[in-house]
């Protein structure tokens, strides 16, 4: 009896998981994905003039690439309760930078879990808000009193009160959070919000840059399947007296499961079904689903996972063919530049000059993903084997490439001392990986940074792993001061957490889409504290 018992539990739960699987087909996924992204056009339409934004990565997959004016990285995980935190290695700057510039913006993003709004929307960006609002408020009163202070001393009466000159400064530090988080736990994050902006304050971003840009506070609205809006009452986000952060949840928040009919097909549909995409996509990426969203939504629940494979194949074979007819990817012959002192920021790598954030100061082809760092002579992009399109003029500024990738680049063998593959994986996969081949990037770029050469760090997606390397070569080769000198300041400098978030800020700085992971700083951390001989002994 015992065993028909178990017996019958291990069919429920097999019947369980079968049901699952059967629900959360790739059809299902991509279905629930476009009918989500109608909501997101129509709210998007209510005020077209405000940029939408993709919150990396699931937002990514609600609209069609085209219609995003950018992407940030907010996460879920800074928002959890008990767990929360203002990341300064994600300050995502540009975002505030770019709500100042047009008067706000949306954020687009879904979450699985049957809420309204991902944490990342309940409470991650509100904190991060929040901290922006507190720190531009200090900047701001700072000024203001300087100002008053300047006033007094040619004012012959000397009449100006610290009281009278505030009665014309107001700017909102309030912390503003959905009503559905609790009383209590938005008492605990107010207690740390000064924490965090001295962290912000501390941190190198340039906070003068950002008042000049923002006129109004940030601040979040939410806007989800089940928002009710009046057509015909919708405020002009001008008339605001605050920069909107419109947050929009793409899916629906139902617990169930709901059974939905087409004219032609039956299907369920899937909450969030943009996240975690590795489990479900099949080498589909939000840019080819648009690009056959009408054919693979046309042809049905039976032919799609057929339809998709062949679209990842013929992509693959595309790209596969570019690189083999396209001319080989040689870097340019040897070309001192007339100062080999390469400065980063001019006087010093503080404050930041977030009104130059775009690719102005060297631009490069537009198909071709590369942020140059300023002056340095260092670009950190997307490894040319994985790009769409190799164009001359992306390389056309680079003397040597320095690639993190998995697939190597043909080079001539004219040019190949100006060329490094050293293949890397993330810490999610090998925990030791870009530690083990730190000291060899670095040598090869002090080498080539010494003789006035360029220098292009690439890995396959150029968020990362490059972000981390150019990290390490900043750090290790260059002073406080932006300035390359071969390491003599590293060799004579205890390195913090403090000093290294202030030069992945400025790296943020120009290379707006990083997204290093925590695995991988903490390697790159490591080697700064342990691999100081490396750079001191120079290359092998």
């Amino acid at each position: 009896m015992e065993e028909d018992d178990g017996t019958k539990q291990l069919s429920i739960y097999r019947a369980a998981r079968t049901i699952k699987r059967r629900q959360n087909t790739l059809y299902n996924a991509l279905k629930s994905i476009y009918d989500d992204s109608i909501f997101v056009g129509e709210i998007s339409q209510l005020w077209p003039d405000l940029p939408l934004l993709a919150n990396l990565r699931c937002g990514l997959w609600y609209s069609p690439t085209a219609n995003f004016h950018s992407t940030c990285y907010f996460k879920s995980t800074d928002g959890h309760t008990n767990n929360w935190s203002f990341n300064t290695s994600r300050l995502n700057l540009h975002v505030a930078q770019l709500a100042g510039k047009k008067g706000g913006c949306f954020i687009v993003d879904a979450t699985r879990k049957g809420k309204r709004f991902p944490d990342s929307m309940s409470k991650t960006i509100p904190i991060w808000t929040c901290v922006l609002n507190r720190a531009i408020y200090r900047h701001l009163k700072k000024d203001h009193q300087s100002d008053l202070f300047n006033d007094e001393e040619l004012s012959t009466s000397g009449e100006h009160s610290e009281e009278n000159g505030q009665t014309n400064f107001d700017w909102d530090c309030s912390l503003h959070l959905p009503l559905w988080v609790s009383e209590t736990e938005k008492a605990s994050i107010e207690d740390r919000l000064d924490e965090w902006t001295q962290q912000l304050e501390a941190s190198g971003a340039d906070i003068a840059s950002l008042a000049s840009l923002l006129k109004k506070p940030l601040r979040p609205l939410w806007i989800s399947q089940k928002t009710v809006i009046w057509l015909n009452e919708v405020p002009d986000h001008e008339s605001w007296d605050f920069t909107p952060i419109i947050l929009v949840s793409a899916s629906a928040s139902n617990g169930v499961v709901p059974h939905r009919t087409s004219s032609e097909f039956s299907w369920n549909y899937i909450a969030g079904a943009g996240d975690d995409e590795e489990s479900w996509a099949k080498g589909l990426t939000p840019t080819l689903f648009w690009n056959h969203a009408y054919d693979i939504i046309d042809v049905g629940p039976v032919l799609c996972n057929q339809m998709v494979a062949d679209i990842v194949e013929k992509d693959r074979v595309y790209r596969a063919r570019r690189g083999q007819i396209a001319p080989q990817v040689s870097v340019k012959a040897p070309n001192l530049v007339e100062n080999s002192v390469h400065c980063l920021l001019g006087d010093s790598l503080l404050p930041l000059d977030i009104s130059n954030t775009n690719m102005d100061l060297n631009p490069c082809d537009e198909d071709c993903p590369m942020s140059w760092m300023g002056s340095t002579g260092l670009a950190v992009g997307i490894s040319p084997t994985s790009m769409f399109k190799i164009t001359h003029a992306a390389v056309s500024k680079v003397d040597c490439i320095l690639n993190c990738d998995q697939e190597s680049i043909p080079v001539s063998h004219r040019n190949a001392k100006a060329y490094m593959h050293l293949p890397m994986v993330t810490s999610k996969f090998d925990r030791f990986s870009l530690l083990n081949n730190l000291p060899s990037a670095v040598n090869f770029a002090k080498l080539n940074l010494s003789e006035g050469k360029t220098l292009l760090i690439c890995c396959h997606n150029g968020e990362d792993i490059s972000v981390c390397i150019c990290l390490a070569i900043l750090t290790s080769l260059f002073d406080d001061r932006g300035t390359f000198d071969g390491g003599s300041f590293f060799s004579e400098t205890c390195i913090t957490k403090l000093e290294m978030r202030r030069r992945l800020v400025t790296i943020c700085k120009y290379v707006v889409n990083a997204r290093p992971s925590r695995g991988n700083l903490k390697q790159v951390f490591g080697f700064l504290n342990g691999g100081r001989a490396v750079v001191e002994n120079g290359p092998a």
